[in-house]
Formats: structure tokens, C-alpha cells, sequence
């Protein structure tokens, strides 16, 4: 019997409903059955995010390998357009080759939709993206979201309109636009319906409105302050002022605050928004209180989600002082100007949609603020990141792990500020600190290219740079290279000796031994990774010191000196436990399933190795993961159970594909797994290893007991056969 498979994917949930759109809903699934590329184009606010979101939905049972939505709101370098493609699928490329090769070649035998959603600030890339893909993957389908089309030959292109408007009372109950304004103004004033007194309020409404979904929910959530006679009153005024210019109007600012900057010049450049929907977030931002205004601009400089500690640190000052934000932050919510959004571990994050954000980035433009305002989001990210690094190797090392991941859309922000305002050694700084995230958690290719552009514009001799020279090789032992660690260990070395660092050197001395573990020089590598051990007998853990120990014992290991390694093992073990630090125990839990395994002991191995994979996917960290499940699948060899042997060797295949690499380590261990593949194939011969490897291939990481093979899976031929 086939197992039942949940389809893949990521795609978001909706958070409210979708009025209307049957019809266009109708359209775009046709578009989409003729066409491998399909845009959905319009002006902002008129709803092509959550139109795609409901079609690819309902598209989802044509792709088996899943529907993936790729988030682009946050992302301002085309460059990173691949990494930010790779990230949303279940890709953790840890190879050298260009990412949107490794791309294509994940996808090339795959069916699968992939959703581009804000795509305007980026068609040229998302262009040569999208043709590049389809050409290698010819099961891809591409569905984007954009103001704008992308320009190729092969799209097909839906402009969405807005909603249909009453043209009078008559109509009212066939008006998609009344119908959505009910029901958010219900959200806002509970049990809130049209009433004969109110209905040709409610069509003007809706007309000044134009059909505008964003321009409807923003109106919809001031109707518990103004009724709708009042809103419609309120809203021509609005429109003539805008007219004139859409800069800070009059007494927008604070007592003591910044002083409002001058109106725009006539001609000057504005956002191309819709003109209802530029009337009514102008008006929206009327009726705020000027605290409310001002923390609208500042966090206009957030990309993506933030937390309110973050809105605190960033946009609290004398103006807006700290305690005043949260309630603040609340009122938007209210008025649909933020979004909230659940965030990890019971947390709450907020955000806001473009078309708002663009609003506020204008705004505080105009005040001035812009540039002192991203100086302290960088301000910020800079500090998180330094707490960040200083708590990987303790016990909320989970925590830092799901914060760092949650922030990653700022942080990739600050990076590119200090990238492209540089401000002392920055950019070296915000790098380095990040290690962990770039070499532990599966982003070692944007670690690879942020490290990579901060040395080259930071040249100096500094320990910033020290480190982030170690961080850029600990992302290349995570890819596998050992030439290009190597090659960067002489100048760390050289900033140990400058500026008196013990730290660099055990850097230094750590890279070389990764370096000569992974080329097979294992006396090399024991010597070096011992010279680290031996300096730090008696004083606190330190990344390289563990990192030091792993190889040290690996060397032990393939020496077959496993009592020397064990001892090393219990060592590190204990020193992670004492400070309740999980990745590298994770690590440590391997080699001790490696040993364990030479000593004959399969059980204790199957429980070192299961606990190593547990942690390693509690961080999303793919690699471990696989070598994880590598040496689950040699423990079951040993016991004589195939049939999981076949499925764990399936299971790990699919996490080095998403890898894009071969196995990596030491060659002892490559020839460990074949040998794995070779015993349980004889055992269970080949048509049965085939169709069990391929169960395991087929089952996510995170089933609810992926590392048992399914009964039913390939059974054995059955009596009188």
C-alpha cells in the first residue's frame, strides 16, 4: 500500500477572510493551468498577495513536491534573491557552487509551485530568477505577486481591479467592497450592519473608496471613533489635500518634537499608489495622535516583523518616551496600521504591509529622521547580535537560535546599512558575531556572502576583522572547502600575534585542524587540535575550544584509540552540560555513537545518535542532521535490522540533497555508509531495499516518528505467493 503523504510546503495561513474574488480566483487557476509563469499584477493594497495565497492553496494538490511562498517584502539585494529562494524551500545548501544553480538542480526533477510574493522592487532579478528555473526544472510552476510585470516572453499576466462598488442602494448587497467593509467594521463594532438611515453613507463610502481592499480596512477600523456619516464627510476634504502634495501635514509633530520638515516641491517624486488608497491612509493618518504619527514613521525603518522591546529601542526617545510605546503600538493594531503577528515560543510580533510602511518611510523622510532613525535599528541589531553571540554557548542557546531567526529580516538590514554607510568596523562586527547563525543553524552561503563583502571593505588590521576572517572559515568547513580555510588562517594567526590574542590563536590553530581532518592528515590535525585542548585545561568553554575537542577525538577515533577518544568526549560532554549549551553536545552525542558503534555497543550508539538529531533539528541544522542519521543508519546495520538501515539511509539522502553537496567527512565514514547500503540491500534484496530507501526518502523530518520505517512499506511477499 502507497503511505499517505502530507503535501510539503510553507505555504502562510490566512489571517482574515477573502470577500469576493470568484471570478479572478476562477482566472488565475486557469492562467496557471496553461502557463508555468503567471503574475498577478495591481496597485498596492488591491489584494495580490492574498488572492495568490488563496490559489495556490487550492493549486496544491497538483504538485507533489508541494507549493513554497517566498516572502520578498524584506529583501533589498537582488543578489540574495537565490538565497532568499533556497531559505523558503527545504534546501540547506552548504556546497560552493552559485545558489541558484544548486537551485535549479534541486528543483530540476521536481514538481512544485513556487510563489514569488512583492516582486517590484526586484523584477529585473526575479526575472532572470524565474527564467532561469523553469528552463532547468521543467515541473516548476511560478506564480508572483508584483505592482508591475516581470517582462518575460512565456508570462501570463492577471491585473487585478478592485472590488465592484454600489453603483447605488439598489446594489448594495451585490458590492463586494460593502460586503468587506461589513465585515471588518463588525471586527471594530461588533454586530455593526447597514441600516436604511446609513446605506447611501455606506455607497458613498464605498465609492470614495474605490473598491480598494487595504483603503476599506483601514476606514473599517475607525468606524468605533466616527460613524460613516462622519468618514464620508472627512474623506473629499482629504482627497483635495492630497492633490496638493501627500508631505507632513501642519501640527503632525509632537510638543518639543522634530521640527516638520517643508511641504514637497510641486513635481515632487511620490509613491505611485492608487489614489483612493493614498486619500485614505493620508486620512488614517490624520486621525492619529501625534505619538501615533511619529512611532508610524519610526518604525517604517523595521524590514519585515519586529518585537516591541525592538520598537522600544529603536524609536523611544524623548518624544516617545519607552513606556508610552506599547500602548501605542496596541492603538495601531487597532487601526490596522500594524499588523500582529504570533511569533516564536509564545511570543508577540508585529508588522506592517508595504503600502503603510511606505507611508511612514515617507513621512519620516520628510522629518529628517531617516538616517539617524536606521542608524539605530543598526544601533540595535548590532547590540542583539553581540548578546546573541555571548549567549550561543549557554542554556538559552533554543532561544537565541528562534530569536536570531525571527530578527534575520533586520539584521539582514543592518548589515546592508553598514555595508553601505560604513561606520567604524561595523559591518566586521555584525558579521563575525553572527558565526553561529551562518555556520550552525544553515545559512553558511549569506554568512559566505555578508563576511565576504565585509572584509573586502574593511581591510585593517583590527581584532573585528580577526574574528570575522574565523567566522568566514567555520562557514567554509560548514561548506566543505577546506583550501579556502586554509588560506585564511595565516592572517588570524597574524592578528593573534598583533594585538596579543590567545582567543585568535586557538582561531587559528582550530580552522588548520578542521583543515587537515577534512583532507585526511589526521596526525596534523591531532596535533593542532591538542595544542588548543592543552591551553585550556582549566578555564571556561569557548567555540573553538569545542570545536578543538570534536577533531581531537575524531582523530582518536580513526586512530583506534576509542578509550582516549571517549575520554575527550566525556570531557566536552560534561562542559556543555555544565553550562547547558545543546549544539555542540549534539556534536559530542555523534562521536560518542561513533565510538560506541567500535566498542560494539549498538544500543547506546542508537541513543547517542537519535539524541544528536534531535537537537540538530531542533536548530534547523541540516548537516548535522544528516551525519546524525548516517550513523543512526550504521547502528541499525550493526543490530541486523535492514529494513531501518534502508530507511534511515533514505532519510539521510534526502537531507544531503537539500545539502547540495555528497556526503562530507572522513572517508573511513563514506565508506561506512556504503557499506550499510550494501548489507541491508543483500538482506532484503533489491526491490524491497528500493522501495524502503524510498519511503525514508519520502518522509519529512518532522513526522511524528520519522526514524521508524512504515510496516506497510514494501512488505515482504505474503503466504501462498
Amino acid at each position: 500500500m502507497e503511505p499517505t503523504e502530507r503535501r510539503p510546503g510553507n505555504l502562510p495561513p490566512e489571517t482574515t477572510s477573502m470577500v469576493g474574488r470568484g471570478p479572478e480566483l476562477r482566472q488565475l487557476e486557469r492562467l496557471c493551468g496553461r502557463s508555468r509563469l503567471v503574475t498577478v499584477t495591481g496597485v498596492g493594497g488591491v489584494g495580490k498577495s492574498r488572492l495568490a495565497r488563496r490559489a495556490a492553496a487550492g493549486l496544491r494538490p497538483r504538485f507533489v513536491d508541494g507549493v513554497w511562498w517566498v516572502e520578498l517584502t524584506g529583501l533589498r539585494e537582488g543578489a540574495l534573491l537565490a538565497h532568499s529562494i533556497a531559505e523558503a524551500l527545504p534546501l540547506a545548501d552548504q556546497s560552493t557552487r552559485p545558489l541558484l544553480d544548486v537551485v535549479a538542480d534541486y528543483l530540476a526533477d521536481r514538481e512544485l509551485l513556487l510563489v514569488l510574493d512583492t516582486c517590484e522592487h526586484l523584477t529585473d532579478a526575479c526575472a532572470m530568477a524565474a527564467e532561469a528555473l523553469l528552463r532547468a526544472a521543467p515541473g516548476l510552476q511560478v506564480l508572483a505577486t508584483s505592482r508591475r510585470r516581470l517582462g518575460l516572453m512565456a508570462e501570463e499576466v492577471l491585473t487585478l481591479e478592485p472590488l465592484r462598488v454600489p453603483r447605488g442602494q439598489e446594489d448594495l448587497e451585490a458590492s463586494e467592497a460593502v460586503t468587506l467593509l461589513v465585515e471588518r467594521a463588525a471586527e471594530t463594532v461588533p454586530g455593526f450592519t447597514v441600516s436604511a438611515a446609513d446605506a447611501s453613507d455606506v455607497v458613498r463610502l464605498s465609492q470614495l473608496l474605490e473598491g480598494l481592499p487595504l483603503a476599506i480596512e483601514l476606514a473599517a477600523a475607525r468606524l468605533d471613533r466616527l460613524p460613516v456619516d462622519e468618514l464620508v464627510k472627512r474623506l473629499p476634504d482629504r482627497f483635495d489635500v492630497l492633490q496638493e502634495c501627500d508631505g507632513v501635514p501642519e501640527g503632525e509633530v509632537p510638543e518639543d518634537g522634530p521640527a516638520p520638515a517643508p511641504r514637497p516641491r510641486p513635481g515632487a517624486e511620490v509613491p505611485p499608489w492608487h489614489r483612493a488608497l493614498r486619500t485614505t491612509i493620508g486620512w488614517s493618518h490624520e486621525l492619529c495622535t501625534p505619538a501615533e504619527r511619529l512611532l508610524w514613521a519610526r518604525l517604517s525603518v523595521f524590514a519585515g516583523s519586529f518585537d516591541a522591546d525592538a520598537a522600544v529601542a529603536v524609536c523611544a526617545d524623548e518624544h516617545l518616551p519607552e513606556d508610552d510605546i506599547p500602548g501605542l503600538l496596541d492603538v495601531l493594531v487597532d487601526d490596522s496600521v500594524v499588523n500582529w503577528l504570533p511569533g516564536p515560543e509564545g511570543s508577540e510580533r508585529f508588522r506592517m504591509l508595504d503600502t503603510v510602511r511606505e507611508y511612514g518611510a515617507c513621512w519620516l523622510r520628510e522629518l529628517g529622521e531617516e538616517e539617524p532613525l536606521r542608524r539605530r535599528h543598526l544601533a540595535h541589531y548590532r547590540a542583539f547580535a553581540r548578546r546573541a553571540d555571548a549567549g550561543w554557548l549557554g542554556p538559552e542557546q533554543l532561544t537565541w537560535y528562534t530569536r536570531t531567526a525571527a530578527e534575520y529580516t533586520n539584521l539582514r538590514a543592518a548589515l546592508d546599512l553598514s555595508l553601505l554607510r560604513p561606520d567604524g568596523h561595523a559591518a566586521l562586527e555584525l558579521a563575525g558575531n553572527l558565526w553561529f547563525f551562518w555556520h550552525a543553524c544553515g545559512f553558511p552561503r549569506e554568512g559566505q556572502y555578508y563576511l565576504a563583502q565585509a572584509l573586502a571593505a574593511d581591510r585593517a588590521p583590527s581584532p573585528e576583522r580577526g574574528k570575522a576572517l574565523w567566522a568566514e572559515g567555520m562557514v567554509f568547513a560548514t561548506l566543505g572547502d577546506p583550501a579556502a580555510i586554509t588560506a585564511r588562517v595565516p592572517e588570524i594567526a597574524d592578528m593573534a600575534a598583533r594585538f596579543g590574542s590567545a582567543a585568535a590563536a586557538d582561531r587559528a590553530d582550530t580552522l588548520a585542524s578542521i583543515a587537515a581532518m577534512l583532507v585526511g592528515d589526521h596526525a596534523r590535525a591531532a596535533t593542532l587540535s591538542q595544542a588548543v585542548l592543552d591551553r585550556h585545561r582549566c578555564t571556561p568553554m569557548a567555540q573553538p575550544t569545542q570545536s578543538a575537542g570534536c577533531v581531537r577525538s575524531m582523530a582518536y577515533l580513526l586512530e583506534g584509540r576509542v578509550d582516549e577518544a571517549v575520554a575527550v568526549l566525556e570531557h566536552l560532554r560534561a562542559d556543555c552540560d555544565r553550562h547547558g549549551e545543546q549544539w555542540s553536545r549534539a556534536f559530542v552525542d555523534y562521536m560518542c555513537a561513533r565510538a560506541e558503534l567500535v566498542r560494539g555497543r549498538v544500543a547506546a550508539a542508537f541513543e547517542h545518535g537519535r539524541a544528536s538529531w534531535l537537537t540538530k533539528r531542533r536548530l534547523d541544522d541540516s548537516l548535522g542532521m544528516a551525519v546524525a542519521l548516517d550513523v543512526l543508519a550504521a547502528a541499525a546495520a550493526a543490530s541486523g535490522d535492514a529494513r531501518r538501515t534502508a530507511h534511515l539511509l533514505g532519510l539521510a539522502q534526502r537531507t544531503w540533497d537539500t545539502l547540495g553537496v555528497p556526503q562530507l567527512g572522513v572517508s573511513e565514514w563514506i565508506a561506512t555508509r556504503r557499506t550499510c547500503e550494501e548489507q541491508a540491500r543483500r538482506a532484503l534484496g533489491d526491490d524491497v531495499y528500493t522501495a524502503v530507501f524510498q519511503n525514508g526518502y519520502r518522509t519529512p523530518q518532522d513526522a511524528p516518528d520519522p526514524l521508524t520505517p512504515d510496516a506497510e512499506a514494501a512488505p515482504g511477499p505474503r503466504q501462498g505467493q
